[in-house]
């Protein structure tokens, strides 16, 4: 910090503007030049810092923000130079919390042993890096517990030693909520992924909260039962980490969320204290039910280290319909009817604009679309889930027929056979991995009625114009928008015209401005759209009360200025 300081004073030496610490602005901030500084400047600058500074510490550089030449320390600041995902980015790195030392290292191999105290370079970048490489923190640690009690004792002492931490699941987030904003502790859940038991009565699932979701609904399918969330990322992320981001996913509308699945959590606090809450009753009126807290909690009141889950029957029967409809109104019109028609059978209804399905077909090998005949404007997958196949799989193609005699349905195929479905499945899921292959991509997760969901949509492609493509795809049946904005590359420009507008077309509709993927780095000071002041108070206050030094994954959920 003094280093820093001296290297303010010099940059304050050679520009004209307001007296301020540099060393007290949030990173990525900019000091505006009152005279004209050439590149001249920034050569001598940087050559005096050399004195002061050691190559990991802030650089002079120029930028242009909004039009105007800027001065700033280009200083590591947990997001990547070519991302502008908001204003909540540029956090200031609290000067409470220590930094890592030698000592800390021998205390961590103590208890987790060398192999499991990670500080190789290529792990670590890894680690710092989010899945679609748009946030990146400068950790120099990586921890792999493989126990509650070795969770309990890395809290313990990161907490008396105010060493801020980040708990890590399968990394696939979309916020910016599981890695590093600056040099943060990782504590990755990975090695944590046993199996404890299963209820095959009750179908009542226990286990360790590294335990990846595909590897659980493949143990469950061969006793019989399901998980009852599945995600595009089910091949990496962990079980952990979807109770601590309350993930919705596919079979939402079916089984409804984690928070009425979640029988039971074991917790450690930031302090170490380990809350044992690892029930399995469907009934327990005894008190505050606490576990409620953890659920959608991003890891910032404690780690889940354990979870005991509901898991419903695997039904014989499942049947998939890709179907075409030629405007918005009847996607809403064919939801309805759904939900009339196939009733106790509806598992899943996705929706998706043509231009996802654009994006899926033109950037993802081995697909093609299943109706290939015809351009439609929307395209819904509707999926159900009984125990007749002969009568489920009538049941939906008579629903199919009269949905295009009512002409809510241009076009439509029902999946023959288990490869057929996992095509249309991929078409779904593939969306996602294919947006980031265009350049760069811009993602709002929001929640909003049905009958307004898709009108942000065409408003914001109408306001940015030629300069984006705008994608509109998701859970029609909960209500829940993946509203993705293309371009070639991140740009302040663009984001200026879609932030804060998004936001505020959802606040104003009564929307979330998080569905599913959390809040974490990037919409940590948002939260006000969806939440009002005396909500959020009462947050920072049960964060004041469970973590007091603010150790678990700082900077995410909550405004600082709550804190």
């Amino acid at each position: 910090m003094e280093r820093y300081r001296r290297a303010s004073q010099i940059l304050l030496r050679y520009v004209s503007c307001e007296t301020r610490s540099l060393s007290k602005r949030p990173c990525g901030s900019s000091i505006a030049g009152q005279s004209r500084i050439q590149e001249q400047f920034i050569r001598e600058y940087n050559t005096k810092l050399r004195n002061v500074l050691p190559h990991s510490m802030p650089r002079v550089c120029t930028r242009t923000v909004q039009g105007s030449r800027i001065f700033c320390l280009d200083r590591p600041c947990g997001i990547q130079g070519r991302s502008y995902s908001s204003a909540a980015t540029y956090a200031q790195r609290n000067p409470s919390y220590s930094t890592l030392n030698s000592s800390d290292i021998t205390y961590f191999r103590s208890i987790l042993g060398d192999k499991n105290v990670v500080q190789d370079e290529d792990r670590l970048s890894a680690a710092n890096t989010d899945w679609m490489r748009k946030y990146k923190g400068s950790s120099q640690l990586l921890l792999l517990p493989k126990t509650t009690e070795e969770v309990s004792k890395i809290l313990f002492y990161c907490n008396s030693r105010r060493l801020a931490v980040v708990p890590q699941g399968g990394n696939t987030g979309l916020v910016g909520g599981s890695v590093p904003v600056f040099n943060e502790v990782i504590i990755n859940m990975a090695s944590m992924d046993k199996i404890i038991s299963l209820d095959k009565v009750n179908g009542i699932l226990t286990c360790e909260a590294g335990c990846i979701l595909e590897n659980l609904n493949n143990y469950l399918t061969s006793e019989g039962f399901i998980m009852p969330l599945d995600l595009g990322a089910k091949g990496s992320c962990q079980i952990g980490g979807n109770v601590s981001t309350n993930a919705g996913g596919l079979r939402f509308i079916r089984y409804g969320s984690l928070h009425g699945n979640i029988l039971g959590l074991e917790v450690v606090l930031a302090n170490g204290t380990v809350l044992d809450m690892l029930g399995t009753l469907r009934k327990d009126n005894t008190g505050y039910d606490l576990k409620h807290l953890f659920i959608g909690s991003e890891g910032s009141l404690g780690i889940v280290t354990k979870v005991s889950i509901l898991t419903p029957a695997k039904l014989l029967s499942t049947n998939l319909a890709f179907l075409a409809c030629n405007d918005y109104l009847s996607c809403q019109k064919l939801l309805f009817e759904a939900k009339r028609e196939l009733g106790e059978v509806l598992s899943a209804f996705e929706f998706m604009d043509s231009h996802a399905i654009d994006l899926v077909l033109g950037h993802l090998e081995g697909l093609r679309n299943p109706l290939p005949t015809s351009s439609y404007k929307f395209y819904v997958l509707i999926e159900t889930t009984g125990s007749d196949e002969s009568y489920d799989k009538a049941k939906l193609e008579a629903f199919l027929l009269h949905s295009m005699e009512c002409a809510l349905v241009s076009d439509g195929v029902i999946a023959q056979d288990i490869s057929q479905a996992s095509t249309f499945w991929r078409i779904r899921e593939g969306i996602s991995e294919a947006s980031v292959k265009l350049g760069a991509v811009y993602k709002y997760d929001l929640s909003l009625p049905v009958e307004k969901l898709y009108d942000i949509v065409e408003e914001m492609s109408q306001r940015l114009g030629d300069v984006a493509k705008v994608v509109g795809y998701g859970h029609l049946g909960d209500g829940n928008l993946h509203l993705n904005i293309l371009t070639a590359e991140y740009s302040d420009d663009i984001l200026a015209k879609i932030e804060p507008f998004v936001y505020e077309w959802t606040s104003m509709h009564r929307g979330s401005i998080s569905a599913e993927h959390g809040l974490g780095l990037m919409k940590a000071d948002k939260i006000h759209y969806s939440k009002s002041s005396e909500t959020v108070q009462l947050m920072a206050s049960i964060k004041k009360l469970l973590d007091p030094n603010c150790i678990l994954n700082p900077y995410k959920v909550l405004p600082q200025s709550v804190l």
